[in-house]
């Protein structure tokens, strides 16, 4: 199963279109319209995702120039404390925003590309490396993917594929680094 945002919102918007809507009852208004809101609302989230970063940082550039031009033009006194505020959270912003410079879409690129490489090299290695060379691939691979799959079922313990409650891996939040 892939857990990309993007592919996991495709799935649920044709089961709602080919299973669910069709099931619902024609008689009931009431659920045919909330399934078909659901329905709408899923396409829309699929249609912006793609976006969503772009746009947030978009807005957080807006609300740095709007908060320089306001240090700039308002008497420090007239502001208060909100003034002192602004001028720490400012500096945050930009820095968050400096730091947000790579488009989702170039990092899943780059995600994609080299795991591809990755499977072209194991691929030679099988084929032309010693065993040596194979052991110490296999090792890797083998460590990577368990992190991997750490990860994704951490990603998707909500789905309630883990039927052992003492199997239930850490929160997602926990398996991934601070930026």
């Amino acid at each position: 199963m892939d857990v990309r945002p993007d592919i996991q919102l495709q799935a649920m918007i044709k089961a709602m279109i080919d299973v669910v809507l069709p099931a619902v009852d024609p008689e009931h208004k009431m659920a045919q319209e909330q399934a078909r809101l659901v329905i709408g609302t899923l396409q829309m989230i699929y249609k912006r995702l793609p976006i969503a970063y772009r746009y947030d940082r978009d807005e957080l550039d807006r609300y740095v120039k709007l908060s320089r031009e306001l240090i700039a033009q308002v008497n420090p006194n007239a502001g208060g404390a909100a003034m002192t505020q602004l001028k720490a959270l400012v500096e945050q912003g930009a820095d968050v925003l400096e730091r947000a410079r790579a488009e989702p879409a170039e990092l899943e690129t780059a995600i994609f590309d080299l795991r591809a490489t990755v499977g072209e090299l194991i691929k030679a290695v099988h084929a032309k490396g010693g065993e040596a060379a194979l052991a110490s691939v296999r090792k890797l691979v083998l460590s990577a993917s368990k992190e991997e799959q750490d990860r994704e079922r951490a990603l998707v313990v909500n789905m309630g594929f883990e039927s052992d409650p003492a199997c239930i891996p850490p929160p997602i939040e926990t398996l991934l680094p601070r930026i």
